[in-house]
């Protein structure tokens, strides 16, 4: 395997003697892998302890290691850069006179990061390094946000605006601008702290909207004006390497940041509306998903299924659920189980969301006639043990995936079906032959995420029979059981709700299933069958997350 490019960090320990070139490569693996920051992998490994990482890092850069909890912090201080800026990049301004400010660090900081400084406070930068813990603790005593997002859009309110007829340069020069900048940071920081999984940025006939979906549900942050949409858009396009002159056509592109030491990627699409780009970023953060197939919630007797029937020869296994019910989550999760020396492991994804060392992934592109069908067929040739196709739209796909699994391969996908037994009924409906179903389908997952009861907040009550009832259930399936709801608090934002679990449904291939295919029978038929040989609903499973007080009656009654 090639050697894979080091990081500053990891090639000073390197060549100080505390780690060979094998170690190294490790490193950069894990982190591609896990997410975490490669101080966080080098302190784990106990190669080094962290007073003396960060003796080393002041050494390199001819600096010192300070005490930055003794450092008073004057108004001038804090005032110095963006509440947002301190939290996202993780660093404390410590000393400013006229010509330069010296920051507090944990950790090597990359050169954009150092740029973006130098063009916001028009200094010199220079760095001293800190104790991470010390430096969170300082920044959560000193730099509190309060109304931060206010104070930025009044800043924006005080900038010129631009409509859609502005010049190239124009729009680069807004976009480019300190109040641009220092907003956007905003975004981007509050949006990761709220652990939102999504940020869309709309502009509307007469306002600019910017909202954050956390758990499953939209909430609106404070709105800029909307003569700084086109600047906003613009500097999320230069972040993500897109073309800011082109606004007629989509852009795809992608953002890698580290938040306080954590790596995020973010996923950018970029669509014209009637009144502009509304842009919308998909939040990947490595360091907070599991994906181990052991961790993603999975009832037991499901995940022994999985572990069972993901191992076979040759055969089709399919995940299915809505658009963000974590379906790419679950498949990746099989990947890596099954993700050995000795397999072959090819994945086609449109686009691709994390990269797992080990796997040869493919990023569909159908504007340059990169379809998942042109790709499937060149995975044949590369004579693969597994192959895990993003999604079956089309009967080429379908036909071509059914192929790979008739002559040994084993395929992973997923459809668009409200249930287990709803794929088979796609299939036939894209025109792939019963029989070939029947003989190549080993089982669906269906999935749902439900949003659970904040713990801190959560509260038990009797049900009265109005909800009992709503949840087809009698007294006597209830028996003296308490349900749940969360009240709303500071942790949970007032929703009652945080953190957000998987409810499932797995229909296994049997006998008698098989033959329902052959005959053609239609999805009502097949789930009944299917119950009668053991499967549970996703309304069973998600009925039991009820007793067990993890979620409430309506989330159960709004997503299955």
């Amino acid at each position: 395997m090639a050697d894979i490019q080091l990081p500053p960090l990891v090639e000073l320990i390197l060549n100080n003697g505390f780690i060979d070139e094998e170690q190294a490569q490790a490193y950069v693996r894990d982190h591609l892998a896990q997410g975490k920051s490669y101080k966080e992998l080098i302190l784990a490994s106990g190669v080094l302890a962290e007073e003396d990482l960060l003796s080393l890092m002041a050494g390199e850069q001819g600096t010192e290691v300070i005490d930055v909890k003794s450092v008073s912090f004057d108004d001038s201080l804090k005032n110095l850069i963006p509440v947002a800026s301190v939290r996202l990049h993780n660093l404390v301004p410590v000393e400013s006179d006229a010509d330069y400010v010296i920051f507090a660090s944990a950790d090597l900081v990359e050169t954009d990061v150092i740029d973006e400084l130098t063009f916001l406070l028009s200094r010199e930068i220079r760095f001293v390094f800190a104790p991470e813990a010390d430096i969170k603790a300082v920044i959560e005593e000193n730099f509190t946000s309060g109304d931060a997002s206010d104070a930025l859009i009044e800043d924006l309110s005080e900038m010129d605006g631009l409509d859609e007829n502005a010049s190239e340069q124009g729009i680069e020069s807004a976009a480019a601008s300190a109040p641009v900048i220092r907003f956007v940071n905003l975004v981007l920081y509050q949006a990761i702290t709220d652990r939102a999984s999504d940020i869309h940025i709309e502009p509307f006939e007469k306002d600019f909207k910017i909202r954050y979906r956390v758990d499953g549900a939209l909430y609106e942050m404070n709105p800029p004006p909307l003569s700084m949409a086109l600047p906003i858009i613009s500097r999320i396009k230069v972040l993500s390497g897109l073309n800011i002159a082109e606004r007629r056509l989509p852009q795809d592109g992608r953002i890698a940041l580290t938040v306080a030491g954590r790596q995020v990627d973010l996923r950018v699409s970029c669509l014209p509306t009637v009144h502009g780009e509304s842009v919308v970023l998909r939040v990947l953060d490595r360091s907070s998903v599991s994906l181990d197939l052991e961790n993603i919630g999975l009832p037991e007797d499901i995940y022994e299924g999985i572990t069972l029937d993901i191992e076979k020869p040759n055969g089709i296994f399919i995940v299915t659920g809505p658009t963000g019910s974590g379906k790419t989550t679950t498949l990746y999760s099989c990947l890596r189980a099954i993700n050995k020396p000795d397999t072959k492991i090819l994945t086609a994804e449109e686009p691709v969301e994390y990269d797992i060392e080990g796997l040869v992934q493919v990023p569909i592109n159908p504007q340059q006639g990169n379809t998942f069908a042109k790709v499937l067929r060149a995975f044949l040739r590369q004579d693969p043990d597994v192959i895990m196709v993003g999604e079956i739209r089309d009967l080429e796909t379908a036909e071509i995936a059914v192929q790979a699994a008739l002559t040994g391969h084993f395929v992973f996908s997923t459809l668009h079906t409200n249930d287990a037994a709803g794929a088979v009924t796609r299939l036939v409906d894209m025109n792939v032959a019963p029989y070939l179903i029947s003989s190549t389908l080993q089982a669906v997952l269906a999935q749902r995420l439900v949003r659970t009861c904040c713990k801190d907040c959560k509260t038990f009550y009797d049900p009265d029979d109005d909800a009992i009832h709503r949840l087809g259930l009698t007294r006597n399936d209830i028996g003296n059981r308490q349900f749940a709801y969360g009240k709303g608090c500071k942790i949970c934002n007032g929703t009652g709700y945080k953190g957000r679990k998987g409810v499932f449904e797995y229909l296994q291939m049997s006998n008698p299933v098989r033959e329902m295919i052959n005959d053609r029978e239609p999805t009502l038929v097949i789930r009944e069958k299917a119950r009668e040989l053991g499967m549970r609903t996703m309304r069973e499973d998600a009925i039991r997350n009820v007793l067990d007080g993890y979620t409430t009656v309506d989330e159960v009654l709004r997503y299955t």
